[in-house]
């Protein structure tokens, strides 16, 4: 059985949303729950405890990570910490720093909000080898310009999904899911 690695979103647990999809195609989860204890944790805790997850157990070149939405920005900050990661990582509906809904009146200003773009700009960040991003086009918090530009700079592929939104439809996630457990 394979085991992926994943990281929910704000508030998200292992097996339900996309881990139950995952679990339902027969694949093994370990990962972290950005609820209860460990949503307890400061930034600094819980990027430590994702970063040793990963250099411990996940540290090889067929291991699959995917992240979404904040579980992404805690792996980007994870890396941080590491070498570039050498195993297959899915990106979908990443946070990448602050963001604002003017019509919404919604803003989220995320721990280290501009380090991911610092580091990149100064050629220090530890890019992962391998990594697909996933973003809607209308996107109000995963920004698709700035997932653009962050994945670009990194040589990296990105799909912008034409009219979909933050929580990116069940059959596009699954297409994806499809091809992307094949690799």
């Amino acid at each position: 059985m394979t085991t992926v690695y994943y990281l929910p979103g704000h508030g998200g647990r292992l097996e339900t949303g996309l881990g139950a999809e995952l679990i339902s195609r027969g694949l093994d989860l370990a990962g972290r729950q950005t609820v209860g204890p460990f949503r307890d944790l400061t930034f600094s805790e819980q990027i430590d405890l994702v970063a040793n997850d990963l250099r411990t157990l996940f540290w090889h070149e067929d291991a699959k990570v995917i992240a979404n939405s904040f579980g992404a920005y805690l792996f980007f900050h994870a890396q941080t910490l590491l070498t570039p990661y050498i195993g297959q990582v899915l990106l979908l509906s990443p946070i990448v720093g602050a963001f604002e809904n003017e019509e919404r009146m919604m803003i989220f200003e995320p721990p280290r909000p501009g380090q991911l773009q610092a580091m990149t700009a100064a050629g220090t960040y530890p890019i992962p080898l391998h990594c697909e991003f996933h973003v809607g086009e209308l996107d109000w918090q995963s920004d698709p310009t700035a997932v653009t530009a962050l994945a670009g700079a990194w040589s990296h592929s990105v799909t912008v999904v034409p009219g979909g939104e933050h929580r990116l439809d069940k059959n596009y996630v699954s297409d994806v899911l499809d091809q992307w457990l094949r690799v």
